[in-house]
């Protein structure tokens, strides 16, 4: 005969930590399929291909706007380099009398991109728009800097896998 002064286990107990280690089991399974699906998703990739539009965007007004007289060739292959199309054309067009333009002014300038956001990205055209608030200080020889800020409006192409400038203007102010 079973004593009966004995307390019986509480199977409650045993209940609990069960429904427990359920639900955490199928917790942990819900955020690791959705961490699995956001890695994954298009949103992830836009967002990559908007930064790299962005940084290659701003390093190319950097270089549009950066150039030393003692090594003008130097700072004209960025140009280069940095654009696309109808802009690339024209600078390798202008390349011997904007050569001759800046060793004659004896000057230096130095470009910085205070601020910057694209407008547009369209992923499946390679095409983006851009705009950027620009400080330039042009130092010519002997002379002191003179600083200079300017909004721009820019078209950036993918060539590649590479984002290039296809476009530069600035916007009027005011």
């Amino acid at each position: 005969m079973a004593d009966e002064s004995q307390p019986r286990p509480r199977r409650w107990g045993v209940v609990a930590a069960s429904a427990a280690l359920a639900a955490s089991v199928i917790a942990a399974g819900v955020f690791g399929v959705s961490w699995a699906s956001a890695a994954n998703s298009d949103s992830t990739s836009f967002a990559t291909e908007r930064d790299n539009a962005l940084e290659a965007g701003r390093q190319g007004v950097v270089n549009f706007h950066t150039l030393d007289y003692r090594d003008v060739q130097r700072g004209l292959d960025l140009w280069v380099e940095s654009s696309t199309g109808p802009l690339r054309d024209e600078v390798q067009r202008g390349r011997q009398a904007n050569a001759e333009r800046i060793q004659q002014a004896k000057t230096v300038t130095e470009g910085k991109v205070l601020d910057a956001a694209l407008t547009e990205l369209d992923e499946r055209a390679g095409k983006a728009m851009m705009i950027a608030v620009v400080e330039f200080t042009a130092t010519p020889e002997g002379q002191q800097p003179a600083v200079k800020r300017t909004r721009y409006q820019v078209e950036l192409t993918r060539d590649g896998d590479r984002w290039k400038l296809s476009n530069l203007g600035a916007v009027a102010v005011g």
